[in-house]
């Protein structure tokens, strides 16, 4: 939007319609409207956010924040005019593992790889050659409050920065049109940064990068540090809805910032600026589970009868050098339906192959299409490796995800007997999917593995207890959590899962927190002691890959034995 004298606006809004009747008060933009600042009144580089009523925090104003992530040349002024010097810019007192620091001690914290101050990936107070556009990463959350300090800005709170990033519309059609249209536009590539602006995701208000390429520091302090939102190049696509938390002394080259400038800062509701807690807390420990005999009530509701398969291979690809991809159809356990699934089997070594069976993360629940699953995220960072060093890996299409998604069964809630008949169908594609395996010879039915991620993980509280044909687990970011009716709860079926389980999660996880979710899982695993190990790291929602590659391989290499 243009008009002589005011500074011109980039906007975007969804067209997405839905069934009113049917969703109630979810609310569409069928119009974009925008306010034009006079020219001069905009602060240079940044975008007007406009003021909306947020629950819990009440009423913010208008206010500004960068169009881009802070560059490498942006911060080099701050280097080379003594901002590591000067004091007052850093008025926070530095705390680090629960241990106060003195200035002096705490700012020789920040150097870089030579020992000079600066961030963490540069060399002698200098970032790498043509990479001044590139956004700063390797910083700590004490020098982006510095820089923004030294700039005359502020790190947006985690209110502004979701203000910024979502425009105002509903937190599903934000899911929705994120996963179908922002994530794909935005640096995730899985590879490192990308010049600022360089890729063609924008949020509603024309920020650029608010998704991938550097995850951005927020004001608020949170349970184990400080907020950071928006996910970083090899991230998972969904964590600019999630949000995240680090020490303030992390300097990932994954953190990066922008920043906000707030035209009266006096009259923001002191509970933007207020520490980010967790949700309500359930003391998992106390929590009874019901007995063995109801348990086995339960178990049965995910049974169904024999039948026919009628399976088909809808196509036969062997273009890539590693692997053989058929996608694959048969009938379902329910409703006269069919599902899908994506078969990987090896080419290097002989059959029959030990196989993964993989459950995907959140995302895949907004996806509407799969026909390029070889190049979605999940598949490239994390299952193409098993694949390559031997093992044959099953993709389903679950009930909910990609073509199979109902938009009904995304907004369901977690109590209603909706919710609880859709995980059962979950549950019955993956059991049906150990049916398809055992019709086919080159698969090795004695040898399976269950593979959940995020959502996937969450899931494995549930599957392998009522599946065991399983013999190996690993849940990557998996944790219990308190949902949903009896019958399907978590906490009654953890107990009953026996096979050998992995799990890898961050210590700084909000979505899937450490201490409340996570360790409860695993302690209370019915798994004995030595056939299970948790490995914690010292990151959030997020496995570094090369561990996650070395764990799992490690992990199915003992339990089902090395690939000949």
């Amino acid at each position: 939007m243009e008009k002589e004298g005011y500074e011109p606006v980039l906007a975007a809004a969804s067209t997405y319609e839905l069934n009113f009747l049917k969703f109630g008060s979810l609310q569409v933009p069928n119009n974009i409207k925008r306010i034009l600042d006079k020219k001069g009144e905009r602060p240079a580089g940044m975008v007007h956010v406009e003021g909306q009523t947020i629950d819990g925090i009440g009423h913010i104003n208008d206010f500004f924040i960068d169009r881009y992530e802070v560059t490498n040349r942006q911060f080099k002024e701050f280097v080379d005019n003594d901002g590591y010097r000067k004091r007052a810019y850093w008025p926070q007192t530095f705390v680090k593992d629960g241990k106060t620091l003195s200035w002096e001690n705490g700012i020789r914290e920040f150097v870089d790889q030579t020992g000079r101050a600066g961030p963490a990936g540069w060399q002698a107070g200098d970032y790498p050659e043509g990479q001044g556009e590139f956004p700063v990463c390797g910083i700590s959350w004490y020098e982006a409050a510095a820089y923004a300090r030294y700039a005359g800005k502020s790190l947006p709170t985690a209110a502004h920065w979701r203000m910024a990033g979502r425009g105002g519309i509903s937190s599903y059609l934000y899911s929705r049109g994120f996963s179908a249209l922002l994530a794909p536009r935005s640096n995730f590539n899985g590879v490192g940064t990308v010049p600022v602006g360089s890729s063609s995701g924008i949020t509603c208000y024309g920020a650029y990068d608010m998704a991938g390429n550097v995850r951005e520091w927020c004001w608020n302090e949170s349970p184990m540090g400080r907020v950071i939102r928006g996910g970083a190049w090899n991230d998972a696509t969904y964590m600019m809805i999630n949000i995240s938390q680090a020490s303030p002394f992390d300097r990932s080259l994954k953190n990066g910032f922008r920043c906000a400038v707030y035209p009266d800062s006096t009259k923001i509701p002191s509970s933007a600026f207020a520490p980010v807690t967790l949700e309500e807390e359930v003391d998992f420990y106390r929590e009874k589970p019901v007995s063995n005999a109801i348990f086995q009530v339960y178990k049965e509701q995910f049974r169904y009868d024999e039948a026919d398969l009628n399976a088909r291979v809808e196509w036969r690809k062997e273009d890539a050098p590693d692997w053989i991809c058929e996608k694959i159809s048969f009938s379902a356990a329910y409703d006269n339906e069919r599902m899908m699934a994506y078969l990987f089997l090896p080419v290097k070594v002989s059959p029959p192959f030990q196989t993964i069976i993989y459950f995907p993360g959140g995302g895949a629940f907004y996806l509407r299409n799969s026909t390029e699953l070889e190049n979605y995220w999940e598949f490239d960072v994390r299952l193409s490796y098993l694949v390559k060093n031997g093992r044959a890996v099953l993709f389903p299409i679950y009930k909910g995800t990609f073509e199979r998604g109902e938009d009904a069964l995304a907004v369901a809630d977690e109590n209603s007997y909706l919710y609880t008949e859709f995980l059962i169908k979950q549950v019955k594609d993956f059991k049906r999917c150990i049916d398809y395996l055992e019709s086919r010879p080159e698969i090795d039915a004695e040898k399976l593995a269950y593979f959940g991620f995020s959502r996937g993980g969450v899931m494995g509280v549930l599957i392998p207890a009522v599946e065991d044909r399983i013999k190996v687990n690993i849940f990557a970011v998996g944790a219990l959590f308190a949902g949903g009716r009896p019958e399907i709860r978590g906490i009654n079926y953890v107990g009953h899962i026996t096979m050998p389980t992995l799990m890898l999660n961050g210590r700084y996880d909000m979505t899937c927190p450490y201490e409340t979710n996570v360790k409860p899982m695993y302690d209370l695993l019915g798994t004995p002691k030595e056939d299970k190990r948790l490995i914690l790291y010292d990151s959030d929602h997020f496995i570094p890959r090369n561990e996650f590659i070395k764990e799992a391989l490690n992990w199915l290499d003992h339990y089902l034995g090395p690939v000949k």
